[in-house]
């Protein structure tokens, strides 16, 4: 009879052991979550062609609200994982895919490019790169202009009205393939050519945490319209927002230094 209390006893510590350590495991478990990183995909539309461009993942899920012009940037928060494929249409027709490989394990912003391959075909080629996650601007510079006209982006400082004409204005050259951080402030950018002549010109509105990218657009096309050099910057920031930010060196000198000699792939 004692033996059989014992057991008895025995089981039911056991069971009660059991229990507990299940108890003790499902309070582990939730402490255990998937991290989920914020990727921004950002899309622009490099591609000179009069119709615009829808964005699709996959077959079905349409992306874009509205299709994308020429020239056009757009930023798009859906969750992308490596595999999806990115599909790009006139209309009811293909004009390209991208497919995506690997993201990666931080926040980022994700910038897929769109523009010709050639001067002859209508083919699409792609620019991807992922930016780093830093406290400076970054700008991210790409050359997808086709044809024989060789031109430098330059970005220099916006004179200051204060000082007159007679204020010199710091100027460096922008290498296409490169990602660069700058310092906060408004900043003029023209496109120079062989001959030293502007050919383009644009200003550019740099905030901290923010990732710009400028790239050279148009086309010598062989067949079909021809597209001057312009110059594509995006995202176009508001000036009012440096008053606000706690940097005193928004005025500093430019302070460019090369991060990346080569765009990513994601």
């Amino acid at each position: 009879m004692q033996l059989l209390v014992c057991a008895l006893l025995c089981a039911v510590a056991a069971a009660s052991i059991d229990q507990t350590h299940l108890r003790a495991g499902s309070r582990a478990e939730g402490f255990v979550r998937a991290l989920e990183f914020k990727h921004r995909l950002r899309v622009c539309n490099a591609y000179p062609y009069a119709a615009a461009l829808d964005v699709l993942r996959g077959k079905d899920e349409k992306l874009t609200d509205v299709p994308m012009h020429y020239k056009t940037c757009k930023d798009f928060m859906a969750p992308l994982k490596s595999g999806d494929k990115l599909e790009f249409k006139v209309g009811d027709a293909s004009a390209g895919t991208f497919s995506v490989s690997d993201l990666p394990s931080n926040d980022a912003v994700l910038l897929l490019v769109i523009h010709r391959h050639d001067t002859l075909s209508t083919a699409v080629s792609f620019e991807s790169h992922v930016f780093a996650n830093l406290m400076n601007a970054q700008v991210a510079v790409i050359d997808t202009y086709k044809g024989a006209a060789k031109a430098i982006p330059q970005i220099m400082d916006v004179p200051d009205k204060a000082k007159g004409a007679a204020a010199a204005s710091r100027s460096e050259e922008l290498r296409y393939d490169s990602v660069v951080a700058i310092n906060p402030g408004v900043y003029n950018v023209d496109l120079m050519g062989s001959d030293n002549k502007a050919k383009a010109k644009s200003q550019l509105v740099a905030l901290n945490h923010e990732s710009y990218v400028v790239i050279r657009v148009g086309v010598e096309a062989q067949q079909g319209p021809a597209y001057p050099q312009e110059l594509l910057i995006y995202p176009q920031s508001d000036p009012a927002a440096l008053k606000s930010s706690a940097t005193a060196f928004a005025k500093a000198s430019l302070a460019i230094f090369a991060l990346v000699l080569s765009c990513t792939q994601l």
